[in-house]
């Protein structure tokens, strides 16, 4: 018995959506592993309220990864899981020690940018195979990582 078996979606689109998602997955882990860097390592006048914040956006990602998985485990797919998978299949790169939060603000974005791109062509992708579950969560992380995008560049102005 295979969850796909009952929502009645065209399993050709849903290939095409896991894939997606197994790529968004990689980048996401990257992004994630960066953010504990970024965490962990910076330092300056801003330390402490860059500190907690990089803590609630690794939390975030990590809450996103989480999500990413069980979405290609509903679709009937197995989420990759080797850091060494994720690295060669993420355009997000990993990043050596940064400490000035400036330069990691920037770094997000950068990184923000393509997690972004990557969930637009998720959304495209199911919506034309009717995959309203896989919209909605790819609508959910563009709208709550616009806001993010917002607040970081207003930071560097």
């Amino acid at each position: 018995m295979k969850t796909l078996d009952y929502l009645g979606l065209d399993p050709k689109n849903v290939k095409k959506t896991v894939d997606g998602l197994q790529e968004l997955l990689a980048n996401f882990q990257v992004y994630y592993t960066n953010l504990r860097g970024f965490h962990w390592n910076v330092t300056g006048m801003m330390f402490f309220g860059a500190h907690a914040r990089f803590e609630e956006y690794y939390d975030d990602a990590a809450a996103k990864v989480d999500e990413v998985a069980e979405r290609i485990l509903m679709l009937g797919g197995v989420p990759a899981h080797n850091f060494s998978d994720y690295l060669k299949a993420s355009a997000i790169k990993e990043t050596a020690v940064v400490s000035d939060h400036k330069e990691i603000l920037k770094l997000i974005l950068d990184n923000l940018k393509v997690l972004i791109s990557l969930e637009r062509k998720v959304l495209e992708t199911a919506s034309e195979g009717d995959d309203e579950g896989t919209v909605a969560l790819m609508g959910d992380f563009i709208s709550a990582q616009e806001k993010t995008v917002w607040m970081l560049t207003a930071t560097l102005s």
